[in-house]
């Protein structure tokens, strides 16, 4: 009798150690129960043509495509001692050319003839201006194919097209997947009966033979419908009973005291809170009143002022005799913070005793490259109490760092944080404080359902009044020099003008920073790629050329502390007119006078991360105006990339855009997490409805059965997909 293998069987068993190692190394996949779930990425039709035309967008990528052969010869060149067979391949969208060498080129001369057609794989490369696949390896589809059981069965069916690597061909992944096919029958369904039943959906292992081997295009649509509530459900699951037990923690109530700080800090405010900011003010201190820890997502546009409720969230828990944390990531944003809180609360940040009468209390920052003396004095202030809100980098989370009575802990910028960094905060209160995590990129409604599935959400999406408008235009510097010009003459103009401007370059030019770690963001420059520009080079050039005779100044993280805060202060009192500046200038930095940023080589940033640099100007009662200098041609996908952005200001929009250009698994942090992203079948945007009904669905289940006690197959597919590190991970955003 054939050999089953075991869902958790090791692949070397069933596959060779050779295929195993491969498949592991470069997919992965290291069991049958994972190469279950390595789903074809399309199907190819006997007949159909696949689209060579979409290969443009895909240099350096290994691709497999089907194809039919219009003409192939060899050349000689060397005298005569080297040969070259040229294979042009079309489908009717498109030609590509393929070339083999060598000793290389009999076989495929022999298998190739105009007019057969078959499967091709390879990695697609540029040769003097057109695509081209290097020794690809192929697989014949026809009656001329040499291995004709191959051919009969390709004939009649759908053809999986697998996510391949150069080592192992979608052929290839679809021969080991026959053999692990049979164990799909082992596979333990994690659905509900009830609701599978309920929604229409094909059982598990009816969907792991369809997905890899349909009959028919209904079959995969079903397969990948029941698929895809499985990952949606099983997800959900996970973060439904992490809210559940985050719900059965005790919390001290925090309620502001009347005619306490709060209310001294609104009185004095010069401007009248906008709706959305008295809307999710309420919400976030109806939760500060209950008996169990609040876990709320606050996320706004740049420049809402999610700041400001933070503040009065803080505040509100000192009122009433407890202390607020603030964690920012990096040094510069923690210092921002804590400049621009005291600045906001005036004298009220000079307080003497927690909750005393003078109403004040004390605000101290702690960052790593504090001296000893102001380190020590922090300290002492927060074990004391004096200290009721303190504002830091990681440097709060060590051991040493103690609290007299921590109530509620802030997270900025949340996904520059794993997830053991926030419990170490938290772990510092006597009962688990309330926890308010924020974030300036707009997160559409699914993947904050599925990202941040533990927290409660409040979105701020109104501009306070006095905010203006920030005018967004593309510079194509190599198609338009002059543009680029015109734009150093628009930056001398506003800072004659008395305001101040950012050039934001992707990298420092140090030397560690060495151009060949870079990763490029896009590869439709057919040019020489160069290294991406740096700031130390542009400062340089600047200062020397277009910027001649300007305060011009460089900010970058590997700076010394002292230094970084001297140049941002400097900056802010606007003694420094143009700031050269990597991202580290991305969130918090708020410099109401800067009118005008340059991003260089924008196309090597990502839309949100273009969007929440662009916040950084306008700021104040003058005009913004941000210039995305690029090199790419205009038909390229990273110009059509910055036209989005220069379209819109709508973060949410640019957000969508942006995840739609990337894979999911980046949507999951899976870089955190140092774990493949759960996520093969669900598409976060796509799939938003699907979504929706797993979280309600996974709510009600844990909300009767915590404990999953009478779903055994659920409890499974949990501890399988979810081990707990893997759980933790789903806070990571």
């Amino acid at each position: 009798m054939e050999h089953v293998p075991a869902l958790d069987e090791d692949l070397k068993k069933t596959l060779g150690p050779a295929t195993a190692k491969v498949l592991a190394e470069q997919l992965g996949l290291h069991t049958a129960l994972d190469l279950l779930h390595h789903y074809p990425r399309r199907y190819a039709e006997r007949g159909e043509l696949t689209s060579l035309a979409e290969l443009a967008d895909q240099i350096d990528e290994h691709v497999t495509v089907v194809a039919q052969v219009a003409d192939a010869r060899i050349l000689t060149f060397n005298g005569g001692r080297g040969k070259r067979l040229e294979v042009t391949i079309t489908d009717g969208s498109g030609r590509l050319q393929l070339v083999f060498f060598g000793a290389g080129v009999h076989k495929p001369h022999k298998d190739l003839l105009p007019g057969s057609r078959a499967m091709f794989a390879g990695k697609v490369s540029k040769f003097n201006h057109k695509l081209q696949l290097a020794h690809p390896a192929y697989e014949p589809l026809g009656a001329e194919a040499s291995d004709r059981d191959a051919a009969t069965a390709f004939a009649n069916q759908l053809i999986p097209i697998y996510p391949a690597c150069a080592k192992l061909e979608s052929w290839k992944i679809a021969k080991c997947v026959d053999a692990v096919l049979p164990s799909a029958q082992e596979a333990v369904d994690p659905l509900p009966d009830a609701l599978r039943e309920g929604r229409g959906l094909i059982p598990l292992t009816e969907a792991l033979l369809k997905i890899h081997r349909p009959g028919t295009k209904a079959d995969i649509d079903d397969a990948r419908q029941r698929l895809k509530w499985d990952e949606a459900f099983v997800l959900q699951v996970a973060l439904a009973r992490r809210r559940h037990a985050d719900s059965q923690l005790p919390a001290v109530p925090r309620r502001p005291a009347p005619g306490g700080l709060l209310d001294a800090f609104d009185a004095k405010l010069p401007f009248t809170l906008t709706e959305g900011q008295q809307t999710v003010s309420k919400e976030i201190f109806d939760d500060l009143a209950t008996e169990h820890p609040m876990h709320r997502l606050l996320q706004g546009e740049v420049g809402s002022g999610k700041t400001m409720v933070a503040l009065r969230a803080m505040l509100a828990v000192v009122d009433c005799g407890g202390q607020a944390a603030m964690l920012a990531p990096t040094e510069v944003l923690a210092q921002q913070h804590h400049r621009s809180i005291t600045e906001m609360m005036g004298e009220l940040a000079e307080g003497g005793m927690l909750g005393g009468s003078d109403q004040g209390t004390k605000v101290v920052l702690l960052t790593g490259s504090m001296g000893m003396p102001a380190r020590r004095q922090a300290l002492l202030d927060l074990v004391t109490g004096e200290a009721g809100i303190v504002i830091g980098t990681h440097a709060l989370i060590e051991d040493k760092v103690q609290f007299h009575d921590l109530g509620l802990v802030v997270v900025d910028e949340q996904h520059r944080f794993g997830v053991e960094q926030r419990d170490a905060l938290r772990s510092k209160g006597k009962q688990p404080p309330h926890l308010l995590v924020m974030t300036a990129t707009p997160i559409p409604r699914t993947v904050a359902m599925t990202v941040f599935g533990d927290l409660e959400t409040s979105v701020l999406d109104q501009l306070p009044a006095g905010r203006s408008p920030i005018a967004t235009h593309v510079v194509p510097a190599k198609d338009k020099p002059h543009f680029l010009t015109r734009a150093w003459e628009r930056v001398r103009e506003e800072v004659e003008n008395g305001h101040q401007a950012y050039v934001v370059c992707p990298r420092i030019g140090d030397g560690e920073d060495d151009p060949k770690n870079q990763k490029k963001k896009a590869a439709e420059d057919d040019g020489e790629k160069r290294p991406p520009l740096a700031v130390l080079e542009i400062a340089e050039q600047l200062t020397r050329g277009p910027l001649a005779g300007l305060s011009v100044e460089v900010l970058h993280g590997r700076m010394d502390p002292a230094d970084k805060d001297d140049v941002m202060r400097r900056f802010a009192a606007g003694e420094v007119k143009v700031l050269v500046a990597t991202t580290v200038i991305e969130v918090g930095v708020n410099v109401p006078n800067s009118t005008v940023m340059v991003i260089m080589d924008a196309d090597r940033f990502g839309v949100s991360q273009l969007h929440q640099l662009r916040g950084r100007v306008g700021r104040g009662s003058a005009p913004g105006l941000c210039l995305l200098v690029s090199e790419m041609h205009e038909a390229s996908p990273a110009r059509a990339r910055l036209a989005a952005v220069a379209a819109t200001l709508d973060g949410f929009e640019l957000s969508r855009i942006d995840l739609e250009q990337r894979r999911e698994g980046d949507v999951l942090g899976q870089a955190q997490s140092g774990v493949r992203s759960s996520l093969r079948m669900l598409a976060v945007i796509e799939d938003e409805e699907v979504i929706a009904q797993a979280r309600e669905e996974a709510t009600r289940v844990v909300a009767a059965d915590p404990e999953l006690e009478r779903l055994p197959g659920l409890r499974s597919a949990l501890e399988a997909l979810l081990d707990t590190e893997r759980e933790q991970y789903l806070e990571k955003g």
